[in-house]
C-alpha cells in the first residue's frame, strides 16, 4: 500500500482502535477519566472524555500514550491491538 492510498477512514479507524483500547484498559484498571486526566497533568476529564469518544476529533498523541502505558503498567502496543471478532 502506498501512503497516498491511506484514506481518512483508515486514519479514523486507527484512532478509534486506540480510543477503544485506552477506554478498555482504563476500565479494567478500575480508573476514572479524572484519574487518567490527573495522571496526564490535566485538571479536568474533558480531554479524556473526548479522546475516548468515537465521535470526537480529539486524539491521543504519542507522548500521552507513552505516559498512559507507564500509568496503566502495560506495553504501549496494547493501545494498537485490533479487536478480534
Amino acid at each position: 500500500m502506498f501512503l497516498a492510498e491511506v484514506t481518512e477512514d483508515d486514519l479514523n479507524n486507527f484512532h478509534n482502535t486506540i480510543s477503544k483500547n485506552v477506554r478498555r484498559i482504563r476500565k479494567e484498571k478500575k480508573l476514572t477519566q479524572l484519574d487518567v486526566s490527573l495522571a496526564l497533568g490535566l485538571s479536568t476529564p474533558s480531554f479524556i472524555t473526548n479522546a475516548e469518544s468515537l465521535n470526537s476529533k480529539k486524539r491521543f498523541n504519542i507522548n500521552q500514550l507513552y505516559k498512559l502505558a507507564i500509568f496503566f503498567k502495560v506495553d504501549i502496543s496494547e493501545f494498537f491491538k485490533v479487536e478480534k471478532l
